[in-house]
This record gives C-alpha cells, sequence and structure tokens, in this order.
C-alpha cells in the first residue's frame, strides 16, 4: 500500500519546492521584451537581487544553471594559464576546479575533505608560498551540497589579508544564497555566483554573478573574455535586451520578481535566514535523537559549520538508497541521493541521503519530512533512537 496520493515532496537539496504564488506569476502569455512592465520592472528586481546577495555592487544575469555561473564567473577574470587556488569540502567544489581546469586554469588544489570545513591556515600558509602572486584568485564554495558543509567565508578572507595577497575571492554562493546567512560586502567576496533553483525558489535556467568594482578592474585587464559570458554590457546595459546577451528569460524574471516579493514580505533576507536557521536546528534534534541508537549520524559533526539549507546523513550501506526508494514510494517524500559520496567500500553511495531544507520550506513541511524518515527507519527494521519528532517540536514550539 501506498500514502503517497497527494502532492508530492521533493525534499532534495534543489531544485527546489517552487510557491504556487511563482508558478502563478509565470503563468502567463509571453510579454513584449522590448517595452512595457518587463521592462519597467527590472531596475528594481536588480536592486532587491543586490539586497538579496548583500552587496551593493554589480550583478549580471545569465540563462544558465549553476555551473553556467561558475563558467561565466571564471571566463571574465581567469584566462587559460592563469593560476587559481581552490579550496574543496565536497563534490561541488571539485566541480568548479573540474571546470577551471577545462578552461585551462591551472588549479592548485587545497582538499579538506568530506567532513570538515576549510582551514584558515592552510588558506594563509599556500598563500604566503606563492610571493610572485601567481594564483589569480581563491575559489571557495560557501556551502557544498553534497556534504552539507558550510564554510567561513570571513575567515578565508581574513587569511588572504593576513597573508597580503592580491587574489580575487570567489565563492559558490548556489546552495546558500536565500537561505544561509551571507554577506558579500560585509565578508569581502570579490566574486559571488548563484542560481535560481534553490533558496530563490525559481525553476532552474537562471544564473546569477556578483562581483566588485576590484573584479571589475581585473576584467577590463584581459585579453579576452567570451561574448556571451562577458558580464560587462550585463551589469550596465544601455538596452534592456543588453541584461541577457539576447532574448530574456521572460517568465523566470516574473517568477523572481515574485520570489523577491515574498522575501520582502517576510522581513526581508534575515527573517529568511531565521526561518532557515530555526527549522534546521530542528532537523537537527531530530537527528540526533536517531543516532543515539544505530547507524545513523550527521556527515557534519559541528553544528556551526552545517548549513541551513540541507543535512547530508551517513547511514551504511545499502540503508541509504533503501530508506530513499522507502519515503518516496510510500511516503511521496523524496531524498537526495548521496551525491559525491562514493567509496571503495560503497560505489554507489547507498550509505548516504541528503534532506533538502531550502527556500519555500516550513514547520509542516519539515515535520511531514521527519515522520517520513522515521517511518521509513521502521519498515526498514534500521536501529534508531527514540523521541526524534518530540526532540524536533519542541524546537520548532520555541519559535
Amino acid at each position: 500500500m501506498t500514502l503517497c496520493f497527494g502532492r508530492p515532496y521533493v525534499a532534495i537539496p534543489g531544485p527546489s519546492v517552487i510557491p504556487d504564488r511563482v508558478l502563478r506569476a509565470m503563468h502567463r502569455p509571453g510579454p513584449n521584451i522590448y517595452e512595457g512592465e518587463l521592462v519597467e520592472m527590472m531596475p528594481a528586481l536588480i536592486g532587491d537581487l543586490k539586497a538579496v546577495a548583500r552587496t551593493r555592487h554589480n550583478v549580471a544575469i545569465y540563462i544558465a544553471n549553476g555551473h553556467g555561473a561558475w563558467e561565466a564567473a571564471l571566463s571574465n577574470v581567469i584566462g587559460p594559464g592563469d593560476t587559481v587556488l581552490s579550496l574543496c569540502t565536497g563534490r561541488f567544489g571539485h566541480g568548479w576546479t573540474e571546470m577551471a581546469e577545462a578552461l585551462g586554469v591551472h588549479v592548485q588544489i587545497e582538499d579538506f575533505g568530506m567532513r570538515t570545513p576549510v582551514d584558515p591556515n592552510r588558506v594563509e600558509t599556500a598563500l604566503r608560498a606563492d610571493p610572485d602572486h601567481r594564483i589569480r584568485a581563491v575559489l571557495l564554495t560557501h556551502v557544498d551540497t553534497s556534504t552539507s558543509i558550510k564554510n567561513d567565508v570571513a575567515e578565508v578572507r581574513a587569511a588572504m589579508d593576513a597573508a597580503g595577497h592580491p587574489a580575487l575571492l570567489m565563492v559558490d554562493c548556489i546552495a546558500s544564497i536565500g537561505c544561509d546567512q551571507f554577506e558579500m560586502d560585509g565578508w569581502g567576496a570579490d566574486v559571488a555566483v548563484a542560481a535560481s533553483q534553490k533558496g530563490l525558489m525559481v525553476p532552474p535556467g537562471m544564473a546569477f554573478v556578483f562581483f566588485s568594482d576590484k573584479a571589475a578592474q581585473v576584467r577590463k585587464g584581459m585579453t579576452r573574455v567570451s561574448r556571451y559570458w562577458d558580464w560587462s554590457d550585463r551589469a550596465d546595459p544601455e538596452l534592456f535586451y543588453q541584461y541577457f546577451g539576447g532574448t530574456a528569460p521572460t517568465h523566470h524574471l516574473y517568477g523572481l520578481r515574485e520570489a523577491l516579493d515574498m522575501i520582502a514580505e517576510e522581513g526581508g533576507i534575515e527573517a529568511v535566514w531565521a526561518r532557515h536557521s530555526h527549522l534546521a536546528r530542528a532537523i537537527w534534534a531530530a537527528f540526533d535523537c536517531w543516532a543515539a541508537s544505530g547507524p545513523l549520524e550527521m556527515n557534519v559533526k559541528d553544528p556551526a559549520h552545517r548549513s541551513c539549507a540541507v543535512t547530508s546523513l551517513r547511514i551504511g550501506a545499502p540503508h541509504g538508497t533503501a530508506l530513499r526508494r522507502w519515503t518516496e514510494e510510500k511516503t511521496g517524500v523524496t531524498l537526495g541521493i548521496g551525491l559525491g559520496m562514493q567509496s571503495d567500500d560503497d560505489p554507489n553511495a547507498d550509505g548516504f541521503f541528503r534532506l533538502g531544507h531550502m527556500g519555500h520550506v516550513n514547520a509542516p513541511m519539515v515535520m511531514g519530512a521527519l515522520s517520513s524518515i522515521q517511518s521509513g527507519l521502521m519498515a526498514l527494521n534500521i536501529a534508531h533512537g527514540a523521541g526524534a519528532l518530540e526532540a524536533a517540536a519542541q524546537v520548532i514550539s520555541e519559535a
């Protein structure tokens, strides 16, 4: 018997749940892209988008996913033969590394494993070992959705400053923007990349590159930048058409406008951060109880280094895959796969799963997902501690 009749809940770490309001805003005929409401709404949309990233600087919009944002950011400030320092704490840190290598960039990797955040002391040491300043940029993933590690952007900036190194700090905020606190200007990021499909609650297909005046100056010194990825006209267009390097992603823009309005109505980005933090603590309380007796454990032990957008779990093969299949087939809750967690002992990452709690998420959704997980643990006879749902409810009650 299945109990998943009705609306399913895709609780993966992106694409996230799209609010009905966003879907309704997108459900309209195609607009004029040369004049009228779409053109007129862009200045305010750009301002509100920059406010979410906490920057007064520039933003370029691309019709792309997060991988496109990676390439766009690199293409504007890094050329073939240049060197970057890549700080990796999961699959997506390595993914940005691979993107740079494919562009002919030499990448120096500092790998911090799959369970611990970036060590700023190692960053400072690596930069001090580069007295000729060959390293043009430091690549950092704020939140890696494969491991759920949250890195301290401000600490990395401080390490760079302590080393006296002029490299750009480029930060992947695809998973964190609109979920975990991110302060582009306050933390000293020069470039930040994001996408529409996670905390911003819009379908996949739109990517954003925020960049400082320092990064803009580096762009001016580049001998060649791909015409499509060039952020110059997109960030300061003379015509609406130039925002997007061609035809606009019309319906995504209507969806984004509605999503930004929802953020404002909630009380601004600080209120959104607070909601994500509170719900994450409820989720962690439940997992702590289950982990007290049995194989389940959170991938990141220190709560200070956990993302409020996604939690990566270790439960041992084959329990991860079995639990995911049970919750999806029996309750309609889809959990995330153990992406990037393969090993010789677990080549299919069957011992892992992830719970996404980003963007359009609230207490009933969280409690529903946790109830489905507990039901799966019981149905599959996977050992687990007691009191998880009560612990989560207690945290929620303290809102």
